[in-house]
């Protein structure tokens, strides 16, 4: 009869002997479960990280499909092998809002202070440090540089010249804080989508999918984008949200990057009523 196999002590204790420690029965139960939970942990990163990610909408700007309350795993790794398809709901990097990162000592004296929020450069509306430095650009020669924080009016900060290409050098440093938004993928690059009479125009033919079958608001004088037939960007995406008179999406601030994509919301887990596969996964969902 064949002798039954020894049972491998775990690494950590095999590492422990190696060097010259020789842990008794309890200390060798805790040491066996430290590492379990080390590599259970180390691979929730890595699942998190690269595989999936686990989120939830604090907004109703894709009622009903998904509530504020809900929360759901995002699929990160199928779609390295394929594209989303309008129709589908999508998970993406957004800047949310353009913050003061620095500002010379000049220009605090008008009460400009860092983590301040950017809201717009000589009256236009900015989403992004690439707005600010495209609005600095157009400036002519001599014009008033005027900045607008949140809840501030309009603070002067100098005359533009020849040699201010960015933000940088009248004295301020922006960053984006970048934050997760789900919204549906609406169009794509190269594609011309128009809002009219509440429905979808993509290309002039009106889009039907029972995905999109619902009235999308359009008189919003803020909007810029959708309202009148507008061409995507090559590599970007149009994207809106479900509830449309209650969210911040393409309407307002323009397009998706391709590059900015994270993945696409797949499994509900909470709250358990409403538990179960969304976005068409496997053919069941919404």
């Amino acid at each position: 009869m064949s002798r039954k196999r020894e049972k491998k002590p775990a690494v950590v204790l095999r590492f422990a002997h190696r060097l010259g420690y020789r842990p008794g029965k309890v200390m060798s139960e805790v040491l066996e479960w430290t590492e379990v939970l080390a590599v259970a942990g180390v691979l929730a990163i890595l699942v998190m990280s690269f595989v999936t990610v686990r989120m939830h909408v604090p907004t109703e700007s894709m009622v009903p499909i998904i509530e504020p309350r809900d929360s759901f795993f995002v699929d990160r790794i199928s779609y390295r092998f394929r594209d989303p398809k309008p129709g589908d709901i999508v998970v993406f990097w957004h800047t949310d809002a353009v913050l003061i990162r620095s500002v010379d000592e000049r220009l605090a004296e008008y009460g400009i202070s860092p983590g301040d929020r950017l809201v717009a450069v000589n009256n236009k509306p900015i989403y992004s440090m690439d707005d600010a430095d495209d609005v600095l650009r157009t400036l002519p020669e001599g014009t008033n540089i005027s900045l607008q924080l949140s809840g501030t009016p309009a603070i002067p900060v100098g005359l533009k010249t020849a040699e201010m290409l960015s933000l940088e050098d009248v004295g301020v440093v922006l960053r984006d804080r970048r934050v997760r938004y789900v919204k549906r993928l609406i169009a794509v690059g190269g594609q011309t989508v128009h809002i009219r009479s509440g429905n979808i125009y993509a290309d002039g033919e009106r889009l039907t999918d029972p995905a999109l079958d619902r009235f999308y608001s359009s008189t919003d004088p803020r909007m810029g984008f959708g309202v009148t037939p507008t061409e995507v960007p090559a590599g970007h995406w149009f994207v809106l949200g479900d509830n449309t008179n209650n969210s911040w999406d393409s309407r307002y601030w323009g397009f998706v990057d391709e590059r900015d994509f994270i993945g696409e919301p797949f499994l509900r887990v909470w709250p358990l009523d409403r538990f179960g596969l969304m976005n068409g996964y496997f053919a069941f969902g919404e």
